[in-house]
């Protein structure tokens, strides 16, 4: 079985133990992992985990909604100098639930990053809470986009109206978790080659893990419930979602 961790943050504190990280992973039939920026410093270090890893790990850079506050003119310039090496432009996006960025600045520096992203034609790695009604019509203002939504956690009328703008949904071990109905419904409705799996590490530890560090060998458990939950052999949903992802990368 092989899988790809398509949504990993290797490139936060907290994993000083990464050659044995790598090493679970593999183990657990990872072959591929995206490490995704938030912000210049961790593009930065997710393209140097690239170098370090090649073959293996795959950097993405932008600005996460968190962050576009800090943004001036000046870092797109190297935020296009990292986007030479990396395999996608991400993650960007909206984020009503915290609004650390005031709404007018996120939705700005989106559209920004989604214009270099048409531009260089790289694929997109959207974040979204609390904000898919507001950010399906700055889509479709750019379609056609090559785009996944990571950690989706919208329901079923947000999962059409991405599959109809022919965008990917990422699932995470938010789909093990008792509370996780709507992701469920979600990933019986969506077709399997319109899903990708992540684990969002540090983030987002499945169950029976819950309460520990998320790490990418953890993928395995987010592919076995996906599996569950279509009524599908493991094996089968890991194919399909793998290929899915490297086609979307290009890894």
């Amino acid at each position: 079985m092989k899988l790809v961790d398509t949504h990993a943050h290797l490139n936060l504190p907290g994993y000083d133990d990464l050659e044995e990280v790598i090493l679970r992973a593999k183990e657990a039939g990872v072959t591929r992992i995206v490490v995704v920026g938030i912000d210049l410093k961790t593009s930065r270090e997710a393209l140097e985990l690239s170098e370090r890893f090649p073959g293996y790990i795959f950097a993405t850079a932008g600005i996460h909604p968190h962050e576009v506050k800090k943004l001036e003119d000046r870092d797109y310039e190297e935020l296009k100098n990292l986007l030479k090496k990396a395999v996608a432009l991400g993650e960007i996006g909206l984020d009503f639930a915290k609004e650390y960025s005031p709404r007018k600045q996120q939705f700005e520096h989106l559209e920004r990053q989604l214009a270099i992203a048409k531009e260089l034609d790289l694929p997109v790695v959207l974040h979204v809470r609390e904000a898919y009604r507001e950010i399906f019509p700055v889509l479709k203002k750019y379609l056609p986009l090559k785009a996944v939504f990571h950690c989706f956690a919208g329901g079923i009328e947000e999962a059409r109206q991405a599959l109809d703008l022919g965008l990917y949904i990422s699932v995470t071990g938010i789909v093990t978790f008792p509370k996780g109905d709507n992701i469920r419904e979600v990933v019986r409705y969506a077709p399997l080659e319109s899903l990708m799996l992540e684990t969002d590490c540090p983030f987002l530890t499945p169950v029976p893990y819950r309460g520990k560090r998320n790490e990418p060998a953890y993928v395995q458990l987010v592919a076995e419930k996906v599996a569950e939950v279509k009524g599908l052999e493991v094996e089968e949903c890991a194919r399909v979602t793998t290929e899915t992802a490297r086609a979307f990368f290009g890894i």
